[in-house]
């Protein structure tokens, strides 16, 4: 997923996309895990877009305690 598109998404919506990619990922590794490798590519991607998705929410929260700093 672009990070552009997820820059515009509310935090709410990353949260809910955070928690859809943790259970495609638990999916796959249990997939992997009966010996069937095709969705390698595809686990790393989704590990990769879950990285992006905290990494954003987290940027976000640290903006926000700033902030709030900042007018202490």
């Amino acid at each position: 997923m672009r990070p552009e598109k997820l820059r515009e998404m509310d935090d709410n919506e990353l949260r809910a996309q955070s928690r859809e990619i943790r259970d495609q990922l638990f999916r796959l590794r249990f997939q992997m895990g009966m010996g069937q490798m095709d969705g390698l590519k595809k686990y790393r991607a989704l590990k990769k877009d879950q990285a992006r998705v905290l990494g954003i929410l987290r940027q976000r929260e640290l903006d926000e305690a700033a902030g709030e700093k900042e007018s202490n």
